[in-house]
């Protein structure tokens, strides 16, 4: 396997390039042979990924290590793909948007360099994962939760940047975020927040220090690497509940949906409410082909069946309250008033005190299990997540799911969905299954999503996150002013990184594909 040379440069110039890297971080830190690049490709790629294959890995160790790095990109032209833990699953892993790119791998930066009990805050390095952080507060006691993705095997800090979401009152992750320290794309460094003060106290306390907020700024954005991050964390509270809900019928997503949301905004329910699909449930534990071998679309005679074997309903989702005893126990009651008349039987909640065991508490507990949907199929598993966000209104995202089920249905892909509830706003996830091994599979995933996205940008939906194969055509959907949103990024990104050198194209900004901006799209 040949590898690619970044965009421009030749190969003695990338050569120059790489020497000085080697002597910045080490040589042993410095990967470009076959076998090392093969192994940070997107693993669950539409095809073989080698489109998105880096010419190069480059490992710092430290924040200095980090500037002297994006110095000598700068000198050599070499763009940098950067990546906490390569672990964006779904979505690319750690593979750069741009063909050639050298990804920058900041998992060895990997220290937890401080846990405030008393403030329930933490700073964290990107490389710092979920177990990790999970095995040091279990280790040393600590009455701090924290909350985790649905797979949790990737960055604290990357999922944040990204806007990632968890299932417990701290479950909007970017909204955790309390200070960033960032290598800016010229190599200098910068603190935001209440951290641009040299020996603050209150750097992972409050967010927006004095004058413009930048954190934002450095979200889903390639205008900087971050090095350093405040991170909030959970108090542990006195109460947990917990219960599963299994709606029996497609159509009641659009009451379910209305009375959660409800409850959602008013902060009786403090979490992201998940409830999705039969194939949602079923893809963790077993495959299609325990289920059905027969060709299309899954029929829902066989989702009916897989629902009473597994006893799941059309829509399952899991509801988790969090506070002092007598609010979670009124809680419990209020939820009970509203749903089991509809349901027709009692519901069965479960409830923690502290000093009981951890195992029966709704905390934040790092899991892969999420993963195994991609064995659906079967052979090299893949899948592409399509979430728009919706507005809270249940009639309306019931009619949009019946629509984008039927298309499904049409194009023979088996349909895994769910509605995440956030405090003013729905996600209507739409998760592509595949097999890489299957042709025609990855050709239906991609047809599916494109269609998708257009579809939900006809009715004035738009996704917050996309995979490096789309994200061109995800921010193309940003169209208001004749897409004036991503020329001002492409102006503040070629302000600050006029070279082009920090993960060009990522989410659309700085491009080489749709460049109206030559300065920053060579």
């Amino acid at each position: 396997m040949t590898a690619p040379l970044p965009h421009g440069l030749s190969d003695a110039a990338f050569n120059q390039a790489l020497t000085a890297l080697r002597a910045a971080v080490g040589s042993q830190w410095v990967l470009d042979a076959d076998a090392d690049r093969q192994s940070y490709l997107d693993p669950y790629a539409l095809g073989d990924g080698l489109d998105h294959d880096c010419a190069a890995i480059v490992a710092p160790a430290s924040v200095e290590e980090v500037q002297a790095v994006v110095r000598i990109a700068n000198q050599f032209k070499v763009p940098l793909w950067p990546v906490g833990r390569g672990k964006n699953l779904g979505y690319g892993a750690a593979s750069p948007a741009q063909k050639g790119d050298v990804i920058l791998d900041l998992s060895r930066m990997n220290r937890i360099l401080d846990v405030d009990v008393k403030q329930a805050n933490c700073l964290l390095e990107p490389g710092v994962g979920y177990f990790d952080l999970f095995r040091h507060l279990q280790e040393k006691q600590l009455p701090l939760w924290m909350s985790v993705p649905g797979n949790s095997w990737g960055s604290v800090v990357g999922n944040a940047l990204d806007r990632g979401i968890g299932y417990t009152p701290y479950g909007d992750h970017c909204e955790q975020l309390c200070g960033l320290e960032v290598v800016l794309p010229d190599g200098s460094l910068v603190r935001t927040g209440m951290g641009a003060m040299d020996g603050s106290a209150t750097w992972q306390s409050y967010k927006y220090g004095y004058g413009p907020s930048w954190d934002q700024m450095f979200m889903q954005s390639n205008l900087g690497i971050v090095t350093k991050a405040g991170v909030w964390l959970q108090p542990e509270p006195e109460m947990t509940a917990k219960v599963e809900l299994a709606l029996p019928n497609f159509d009641d997503a659009g009451w379910a949906i209305d009375i959660l949301c409800d409850l959602r905004r008013r902060d009786v329910i403090q979490h992201n409410i998940v409830f999705g699909s039969p194939v949602r449930a079923a893809s963790t534990m077993s495959q299609r082909a325990d289920w059905y071998q027969g060709k299309g679309a899954l029929p829902d005679s066989v989702s009916e069946e897989m629902m009473k074997k597994l006893k799941l309903g059309w829509w399952n989702a899991k509801i988790n309250l969090f506070g002092h005893e007598g609010t979670v126990k009124a809680q419990v009651e209020l939820i009970r008033k509203l749903f089991e008349p509809r349901l027709g039987k009692p519901l069965e909640f479960e409830l923690w005190k502290q000093g009981d065991p951890t195992e029966k508490s709704a905390q934040g507990v790092p899991s892969t299990l999420g993963l195994q949907c991609v064995n659906w199929y079967g052979g090299r598993g893949g899948h592409l997540s399509f979430a728009p966000v919706l507005p809270q209104d249940g009639k309306l995202a019931l009619e949009y799911a019946k629509k984008i089920k039927a298309y499904y249905e049409q194009v023979g892909q088996d349909y895994y969905a769910s509605f995440t509830i956030g405090r003013r706003h729905i996600n209507n996830v739409s998760l592509i299954l595949y097999s890489r091994d299957d042709p025609e599979g990855v050709a239906r995933a991609d047809k599916l999503y494109r269609h998708l996205l257009g579809e939900a940008a006809s009715q004035g939906f738009a996704e917050y996150r996309g995979h490096i194969s789309y994200m061109d055509a995800v921010a193309a959907t940003y169209d208001y002013g004749g897409g004036a949103l991503r020329r001002l990024n492409d102006t503040v990104k070629a302000a600050l990184d006029p070279n082009n050198i920090i993960a060009p194209g990522r989410n659309g900004i700085g491009s080489r594909a749709a460049a109206p901006h030559g300065e920053v799209r060579p």
